[in-house]
């Protein structure tokens, strides 16, 4: 393991987050947010954006809006 970096690490913060980095990659970059405070500030940014995103895909929209919108969406489509 290797400090990477504050560049490599928040060029790769994302991909980290989602787990989609190689191992060597993802251990590099840990061990730099372990003593980083500013990429350890990115990373809780990072993390906030990530589960608001995740919470507010969950959320069903109400019912009226739901058939507002589909019927725009026939209505655009048979033109």
């Amino acid at each position: 393991m290797s400090d990477c970096g504050c560049n490599k690490a928040r060029a790769e913060l994302e991909e980290y987050l989602r787990n989609e980095i190689c191992k060597t990659d993802a251990a590099d970059i840990r061990a730099h947010l372990e003593t980083c405070e500013g990429c350890q500030s990115e990373l809780h940014i990072g993390i906030v954006l990530t589960q608001t995103v995740q919470r507010a895909c969950k959320e069903t929209a109400p019912e009226e809006v739901r058939e507002q919108l589909l019927l725009t969406l026939r209505t655009l489509q048979s033109h």
